[in-house]
């Protein structure tokens, strides 16, 4: 309580589809996650910004959890409707910043789901719709079913190689964004009829193991000229990827020592192999909160939540995230760290001892799919408002992390209870700011102030960073550069 204080990143946590992080919740009364309309994603994209939240995070899969007593076999998610069925989450972005002016969108794309190509252009026409409130959560998915929609029938490529083969991908996006078009390309000029120069724009001709592209992006330079790069994975792998290009990392453990212990190692290999900056990567921890007047009203909350929740449900979930059939165990068996091709990170979180852990607490399959049925991949924090931000207060003095990634339990009543209840305590405690520090900062902006001269753009030790072709250059001049 004696710390200096600073306000807390503020994100909320949805998707396309019901329950999310809290698999059959969809059947509670107060619930909306089974019908998500227009008029869910606008209504509390407005709760969201009056609670003066940074942003608004969307998850997205592009594949069902079908390893649950597979192989292949969806029947457990189709019926508890475990992120099943899953909307595109692109498509909602549009409308909740048409009625917004402050709030940010992190959006999730596979770079299985489509070509680099197309997806630039997806991107970049998201960040001038937003006028440059828009970030990727680059994932490189973790779904078998995934990969065999998407990659002609193959099988999901192994982890690590996924990673590499992502690393391919980004570039070929940071190429598109920022050196196919100049910043001055577009003239607009009405009285000598040019729209764009000829000669500020440029084939990138990317080619390499995976993606051959010759450009140019087909999208004009956008307002933040690269949207905010986001990234969760936890795996050795994931973690050199974010070191290297991640401006925000979500991170989800169970205890906040381990968070300290994932945030130090990211920044490390930031530093020493990248030469990224301090500050450079924001760092944000997953979170779901149950709120009550009192502690028992909290505590009656919980309770009936949990009473929701479907364990077959939160098994598909688990198998999927992991890779591991959780099935194959026994109801009181307790698992065992195992390979995964699936996210390596989610498996250690439920088969490895880590710091703070409670030593007496057996990960069993009944354990982990009682847990998942609230909360799912993270903790859940419940209590009265004072009580949740005590936790909250003490994660961050332990852990150092930057933010909360809040999700829900109930649609939109637990994003209700963090605006109305939970926010006004943080402000008090200096964890959270009184106001958006003015009004039309892009995503990038938010995250990491004003102060810099290119606010709106990445850093310098950021690898985008030295492929700007910037305005006054010529195109010869910008080729010379990259060859150096």
């Amino acid at each position: 309580m004696t710390q200096d204080r600073k306000p807390l990143i503020i994100t909320a946590f949805d998707m396309g589809c019901s329950g999310l992080q809290a698999p059959g919740l969809w059947k509670h009364p107060k619930d909306q996650s089974a019908k998500k309309d227009l008029n869910y994603w606008t209504n509390l994209a407005k709760l969201l910004e009056e609670g003066k939240f940074n942003s608004f995070f969307i998850a997205d899969v592009i594949g069902g959890y079908d390893v649950y007593n597979g192989p292949r076999n969806l029947t457990a998610a189709e019926t508890s409707g475990a992120q099943w069925p899953v909307l595109e989450p692109s498509l909602f972005v549009p409308a909740m910043a048409a009625v917004t002016k402050n709030i940010a969108f992190g959006v999730t794309f596979s770079t299985i789901s489509e070509s680099p190509y197309l997806f630039t252009r997806r991107l970049a026409t998201l960040d001038h719709l937003t006028n440059g409130r828009v970030g990727w959560n680059v994932v490189s998915s973790y779904l078998d079913s995934a990969a065999r929609n998407t990659l002609g029938g193959q099988d999901l490529p192994p982890h690590d190689e996924r990673y590499v083969r992502a690393e391919e991908y980004l570039q070929v996006v940071y190429k598109l964004f920022l050196s196919s078009w100049s910043d001055d390309a577009v003239k607009l000029d009405r009285e000598s009829g040019v729209f764009t120069d000829p000669e500020k724009v440029r084939e990138i001709n990317h080619v390499g193991k995976y993606f051959n592209v010759p450009g140019p992006n087909i999208v004009h330079p956008t307002p933040q000229r690269l949207p905010v790069i986001l990234q969760a994975g936890a795996s050795s792998a994931g973690k050199d990827f974010a070191a290297r290009n991640a401006e925000v990392v979500f991170l989800t453990v169970f205890t906040p020592e381990k968070l300290a212990l994932e945030i130090a190692a990211v920044k490390k290999i930031a530093k020493e192999k990248y030469g990224r900056e301090e500050g450079s990567i924001k760092f944000v921890q997953l979170l779901t909160t149950i709120i009550g007047k009192t502690h028992e009203e909290a505590a009656s909350k919980y309770k009936e939540y949990k009473s929701y929740g479907d364990k077959e449900g939160a098994q598909a979930l688990f198998s999927g995230w992991t890779g591991i059939d959780i099935g194959k165990y026994g109801k009181d068996e307790e698992l065992v760290h195992v390979e995964s091709n699936a996210v390596r990170g989610f498996v250690e979180n439920w088969t490895k001892l880590s710091p703070g852990d409670d030593p007496n607490i057996k990960k069993t399959r009944d354990y982990v799919a009682d847990q998942i049925t609230v909360g799912g991949l993270g903790p859940v924090f419940w209590g009265t408002a004072e009580e949740v931000a005590d936790k909250i207060e003490h994660w961050v003095d332990v852990s150092k992390v930057d933010g909360f990634n809040f999700t829900y339990a109930v649609t939109p009543g637990t994003f209700e209870d963090i605006v109305y209840e939970l926010i006004p305590v943080l402000r008090k405690r200096g964890l959270a700011w009184e106001d958006y520090p003015k009004e039309g900062l892009t995503f990038r902006e938010q995250l990491f102030g004003t102060d810099r001269e290119e606010s709106t753009f990445v850093e310098e030790s950021h690898p985008a960073h030295k492929l700007r072709w910037r305005a006054g250059v010529s195109k010869e001049e910008f080729e010379a550069s990259l060859e150096k």
